[in-house]
Formats: structure tokens, sequence, C-alpha cells
């Protein structure tokens, strides 16, 4: 929960600088000269990358979390009961070797997305990040195709 306020926080500071932040771009372009106008452009550009950063962040995110009740709703969401140092960290050890099972069950079922999604929460449990995203975005597109190959 403290994920989402402090998201829709950030996006409440974002939206407010990108309508202060047109405003110049809008100044710029009033100007009328050639140059006023291409750096109002140009520097349109940089918080349109942030707009669609931003988005993909959040869609990302709100995909995971459904998936996740997909998965505990089936049963199939793993429990999280790996032991924790005191500082609330995984152990590395007891990760590593959950990591197998899973990585085991992706290697066996490659074409299941709830076997992606729970090797890539394995991967965030033993601390590798990228590999957890690649492995969620894997999960997202096998959920995309088993839902568009029912919906026909």
């Amino acid at each position: 929960m403290k994920a989402k306020i402090f998201t829709g926080i950030i996006l409440a500071v974002y939206i407010i600088y990108l309508i202060a932040f047109f405003g110049s771009v809008v100044r710029l372009w009033q100007t009328g000269e050639p140059i006023g106008i291409a750096l109002g452009a140009a520097i349109l550009v940089v918080p349109l990358i942030g707009v669609w950063i931003l988005v993909r962040e959040v869609t990302f995110g709100a995909t995971t979390e459904a998936m996740a009740k997909e998965l505990e709703e089936q049963g199939l969401l793993p429990r999280d009961d790996l032991p924790r140092m005191p500082s609330g960290r995984i152990v590395k050890e007891a990760a590593d070797e959950d990591f197998k099972k899973y990585a085991a069950e992706a290697k066996e079922h490659p074409e299941r997305w709830q076997s992606w999604h729970r090797l890539a929460l394995a991967y965030d449990a033993a601390g590798d990040r990228r590999r957890a995203r690649e492995s969620m975005r894997t999960a997202i597109s096998l959920r995309k195709q088993a839902r568009n190959s029912t919906d026909r």
C-alpha cells in the first residue's frame, strides 16, 4: 500500500511539473523565433520520455499485481516463508535453494506464465532484479498470449 501512495504522490508531482514545463514550451513557441520554436520542441522530448517510462512502469506493476492475485486464487502463489536476516533481507542460501525449484519448473513448463511468474519471484528473492524483471516480462507475454487464444 505504501508503494501505491508513493507512486500516487510522485505521479501528482510529475503532473504539476509537466503543466509548468509545458507552459515554458508554449512561451518559447510564442516567441515566433525559429530558435525558440526549435528549442521548445527539443526540450519537450525529455518529459514525454518520462511520461512513457512512468506509464510503462505503472502498467508493469499493475499487471504483475493482477497476476499475483490470479496465482493466489489458483493456490499457486509461493508462500513468503524463507528465513530472513535481522535486517529483514532473505537469507541468500535459502533463496538460492528455493530458486532451483522454480527454475526447474519454468524449464519443465516454459509455456505456462505461472511458472515464469514464480521464477521471477524466486529471482527477486535471490537478489537478481534484472532477471526477475525479464522473467516477469516473459510471464506477462505468455499470459497475454493465453488470454488472446481463449478469447478466440
